[in-house]
């Protein structure tokens, strides 16, 4: 099915690590709650293993989202069309990262000193979220561009196919 061996590789490695993460995310979490019913103390404001891991996933998530508009911008830029691709993909794409990255926003912390703190801790979906949609207004660019010139190449393919010449007799 997939015709490269390195993206294959590349998949075959990409589902290891998340199978690897959702066996040792719950273990995390098992042992986190053992840890809570316990006298010791922790301190809340370093990152435990759990939180670590789930920023470690938002990063990584980041990267494969902004990643994943690469290829089609590419892909439309070399063929000078983007024929064959779901402008209404890219437009639901939009709406719902921007309100989702509206709804991180607005969400703040009312007070001034817990909101340092709350970007740090959604900056990867953040990034993910908006980078996303700053690409797929690319993206929708080229759909505009590309069309307008396909709607001038259709004109002109229209005049070259009548004959240059014709006959007294056919006028």
């Amino acid at each position: 099915i997939l015709g490269s061996k390195s993206l294959r590789n590349f998949c075959v490695t990409w589902i290891l690590v998340c199978i690897a993460l959702c066996a040792v995310l719950p273990c995390q979490l098992l042992l986190r709650n053992q840890g809570q019913s316990t006298v010791i103390k922790r301190n809340h404001n370093s990152l435990d293993m759990i939180e670590m891991s789930g920023f470690i996933c938002g990063y990584m998530s980041c990267v494969f989202y902004l990643g994943s508009r690469f290829p089609q911008l590419y892909k439309n830029f070399r063929r000078r069309s983007t024929e064959g691709t779901s402008y209404l993909l890219f437009a639901l794409a939009m709406m719902g990262n921007c309100t989702y990255g509206l709804s991180l926003v607005l969400k703040t912390p009312a007070t001034q000193s817990f909101r340092a703190l709350y970007f740090l801790h959604h900056l990867p979906w953040l990034i993910g979220s908006f980078g996303v949609l700053f690409l797929d207004v690319f993206v929708t660019l080229q759909f505009i561009l590309y069309r307008q010139r396909q709607e001038r190449q259709s004109g002109v393919v229209a005049l070259e196919v009548e004959p240059l010449l014709v006959s007294e007799e056919a006028a």
